[in-house]
């Protein structure tokens, strides 16, 4: 279960290292290849290789109603693997289309993580708190 924030920074090149929190158990669960796709929110997501898969093949059974997500999930889909310093190369197409500059922050999701640029994340996350909780939220209690 992958949990927790970290800020990283892209280089020159667009890699950018797996938080060293999570590197061991990507290294174990999937011997650190992973696979890189857009999310409609604007933001990318990562998984584990065999999570990947199994979420492929639900997006590849849904209906032509859904084909315009088919091509942002599955079109922008990026196999990649960790380097030897836990780094994954973002493809500029990636990078580009989620307009990811330097900063970048890391949310792991349970299954998988999030990255967002790190100002398009601040910019909604204060948006979602000015809107209030959804009513989908509104039994929900610490």
């Amino acid at each position: 279960m992958f949990q927790g924030a970290s800020a990283l920074n892209l280089d020159a090149k667009g890699r950018m290292s797996i938080p060293a929190k999570h590197r061991d158990a990507l290294n174990v669960q999937c011997e650190g290849r992973v696979t890189l796709t857009r999310h409609p929110d604007g933001c990318l997501l990562l998984f584990p290789r065999p999570t990947w898969e199994s979420h492929r093949e639900q997006i590849a059974a849904w209906p032509m109603a859904a084909r315009a997500y088919q091509r942002i999930l599955l079109g922008n889909a990026c196999d990649v693997e960790m380097d030897g310093n836990g780094r994954i190369l973002v493809a500029p197409e990636l990078r580009n289309a989620v307009g990811m500059q330097r900063d970048v922050m890391v949310l792991g999701m349970g299954s998988h993580f999030e990255i967002w640029d790190a100002n398009k994340l601040a910019e909604n996350e204060a948006k979602a708190i000015a809107d209030g909780m959804p009513d989908a939220l509104s039994n929900f209690s610490f």
